[in-house]
């Protein structure tokens, strides 16, 4: 799963590029400032995105244990045709076989639908606490004086081929942001969540005959 936002790889300009390429060749110019931002990880490490998230994995517990008594379900089946195939006739066996096949059928479905629904609530989570971080890094961007921001973290379009940490305003803008938004951070804060990570609710099928 991918978070796609307008925000990603955001570009800010004050003006200052503009009104110095207008100038005339005898003004002086005013210093240009950029900073770089891992936008995304921006996003996700904020107080309020980690909160959310904590309450969408709660949400999609109980589905989780379905699929997992379910999958536990199969694996037991499974070992016990192995165990008792060579006592079954031909059409006992069949019917097991054909019982263990619908239900694993049935939990790829649940699966898939699992992961859709997860990515969904994911990406709407994510858009709507990035939205907001957008603003904030406008706001701090304008109040530093910053005539440039890059977004260092985009692994698609990475653009930054060097920067000294002085430019990082990452933890900047995310220390405004917690501090407007004035949510606490959650107690015993996980890592960041990864933007490809598969909701860790799904249950391996079994796949065992």
């Amino acid at each position: 799963m991918k978070f796609f936002t307008p925000w990603t790889a955001l570009l800010l300009c004050a003006g200052a590029l503009s009104a110095t390429a207008q100038a005339p060749a005898t003004s002086t110019a005013e210093p240009v400032k950029v900073g770089v931002i891992a936008f995304q990880a921006a996003v996700t490490q904020t107080n309020e995105f980690q909160r959310d998230f904590a309450d969408l994995q709660k949400k999609y517990e109980p589905k989780r244990q379905g699929l997992k008594t379910l999958n536990d379900q199969i694996e037991a089946l499974q070992k016990q045709l192995q165990t008792q195939g060579t006592t079954l006739n031909d059409a006992e066996r069949e019917s097991r076989t054909r019982a263990i096949q619908e239900k694993q059928t049935k939990l790829k479905r649940d699966q898939e639908d699992d992961q859709s629904e997860f990515e969904q609530d994911m990406q709407q989570t994510f858009n709507s606490v990035a939205s907001k971080v957008g603003d904030t890094l406008i706001d701090y961007a304008q109040k530093q004086g910053y005539t440039l921001v890059i977004d260092g973290g985009n692994q698609e379009a990475q653009v930054v081929l060097y920067a000294t940490d002085s430019t990082n305003i990452t933890k900047a803008v995310i220390d405004a942001y917690n501090t407007k938004s004035g949510v606490p951070a959650p107690a015993g804060q996980p890592a960041a969540v990864r933007p490809a990570a598969q909701h860790p609710a799904a249950a391996r099928p079994a796949v065992k005959h």
